[in-house]
């Protein structure tokens, strides 16, 4: 689940839009607040807080909610956060790599190892699991930003390394290194036309575990609980699902 995933069209079909939206919401919202604390209120000089905004907007998060959360940054006291990453093992043998932003590692903690074990998953060590991925860039598009072949063409030019793309949208990906320099150039490119949807590091897998049956279901339940923790900020994994079992879990 690098970015673009099965498991988000099988949610929103289930009817979990709203609640996902509003966690969405928060999430973008608190990355604001601690881009804002860490690196000032501007960010024309602060390129983790122009990456939180901009990625807020194309989630369509309101311009008061992002003001707010750029003031609550700068509002003095408050928590200090630091950026976790966990990594273990869930249903089916499918390697999970959760980042979570949190002020109080000991919950963070707790909180992920309790959702891993009440699950079918087991909690592992550092690299345990993340060997088996690449971290890179992923900027996002929706449909309207033009067809598959369009977005190739604009992502070669702009030094992509790859494109995805399907009914839902497009996802581009890049040299780790090379997030911010592509994010731009496509951004001229498409100039007012269209803006990315998300522009982030990911952890892409390098091979995928089929999954079915009911260990599907036990990762889905899995994945769905670490979405939904308030100190998470992400969370990957390297399964593959058929359209059959997508349908199933879907309750097509």
């Amino acid at each position: 689940m690098a970015g673009h995933s099965k498991w988000a069209n099988i949610q929103h079909r289930k009817g979990k839009q709203d609640k996902k939206r509003a966690v969405l919401f928060a999430r973008l919202s608190k990355e604001i607040t601690v881009a804002s604390k860490m690196g000032g209120p501007d960010p024309a000089m602060n390129p983790r807080l122009r990456l939180a905004v901009q990625n807020a907007k194309g989630q369509s998060v309101p311009k008061d909610n992002i003001q707010r959360a750029i003031d609550k940054g700068q509002s003095g006291g408050g928590a200090d956060y630091v950026d976790i990453r966990y990594e273990g093992m869930g249903p089916g043998g499918v390697g999970i790599i959760v980042e979570a932003s949190t002020d109080n590692k000991n919950r963070a903690a707790t909180d992920v190892r309790t959702a891993f074990s009440k699950n079918g998953g087991s909690l592992g060590t550092t690299g345990s699991v993340s060997f088996g991925f690449e971290q890179m860039g992923e900027i996002e598009y929706g449909p309207e930003a033009g067809t598959a072949d369009e977005i190739m063409e604009a992502a070669i030019m702009a030094g992509a390394q790859d494109v995805e793309s399907d009914e839902e949208g497009h996802w581009i990906y890049t040299a780790r290194e090379d997030l911010g320099a592509v994010a731009d150039a496509l951004a001229e490119h498409f100039g007012d036309k269209v803006e990315s949807k998300s522009t982030k590091l990911i952890w892409k897998p390098n091979t995928r575990v089929p999954v079915a049956g009911d260990a599907a279901e036990s990762l889905m339940k899995l994945l769905d609980v670490l979405d939904e923790l308030d100190d998470v900020a992400n969370v990957y994994d390297n399964s593959e699902l058929s359209d059959e079992e997508m349908a199933r879990l879907a309750g097509d």
